[in-house]
């Protein structure tokens, strides 16, 4: 049999499928919300078994790139708030439960120079620009979280040219909609600060007061980094989780 994906010696049949079916979604071949091709037709076009194709779904499902709806098919996945609450905000209350800032207040929208960080952690010359957005976010009703994001401006070539109503509480689904860019996975840095003053103005507490500041790195399906997220955290009542598996 011919070997239709020119697959690496010793990669698995199933694996060769799940990067081809991922390549799709990485190009916007298959652009979020797209139902996948039946496994039946996947199978023809790829000359592998129904197995094969079964399990290279089953993997792209495990990480959250394709959803298995029953009796419908296969959708690659779009980015909801419900998606963000589980896959990429982390901080609980001490009870357990998940909440999601459920309302943002946005400072400024403008677009600069990076810092050294930025263009390190974004892959940026110096002389690029990134448009950076400065906001407040609540939880509970109360001010909760004070944020600054850096995007590449060449992927966001507008963004900062919209009024600042326009930019919603969840940007990785706007990210997504208004400029096809997928957020996949994100790695973040922890560490205890103290409030500045602006910090303190903002969240309504005492300069010095104890803060968690995470510093997250957005990437996309590629591994391209389009976003550096700074965010400014009170714990009170709340905690950072991660779970392991």
């Amino acid at each position: 049999m011919n070997d239709p994906f020119h697959r690496p010696e010793k990669q698995p049949l199933y694996a060769a499928v799940r990067d081809a079916v991922l390549e799709r979604i990485g190009s916007g071949l298959l652009a979020p919300g797209d139902m996948l091709p039946s496994e039946f037709a996947l199978a023809d076009e790829f000359q592998v078994s129904q197995g094969t194709v079964r399990k290279a779904l089953d993997d792209l499902a495990a990480r959250n790139l394709v959803v298995r709806r029953q009796g419908k098919g296969t959708f690659v996945a779009a980015h909801t708030p419900e998606r963000a609450l589980f896959h990429f905000f982390h901080i609980v209350a001490d009870d357990g439960a998940r909440e999601l800032p459920t309302k943002s207040r946005v400072l400024s929208c403008r677009r600069r120079r990076p810092d050294r960080e930025e263009a390190a952690a974004l892959h940026l010359a110096r002389a690029d620009r990134v448009v950076e957005i400065r906001r407040i976010r609540e939880m509970d009703g109360k001010a909760a979280i004070t944020e600054t994001v850096c995007v590449p401006a060449q992927w966001f070539p507008d963004l900062d040219k919209r009024a600042i109503e326009e930019v919603p509480n969840e940007l990785y689904q706007m990210y997504e909609e208004r400029y096809g860019i997928t957020v996949h996975r994100a790695s973040e840095k922890l560490r205890a600060v103290s409030a500045s003053s602006e910090n303190a103005d903002q969240l309504g507490i005492k300069p010095g007061s104890p803060l968690l500041e995470i510093s997250r790195v957005a990437e996309t399906l590629d591994g391209r980094p389009v976003e550096l997220r700074r965010s400014r955290c009170l714990t009170d009542g709340r905690h950072y989780q991660s779970v392991i598996v």
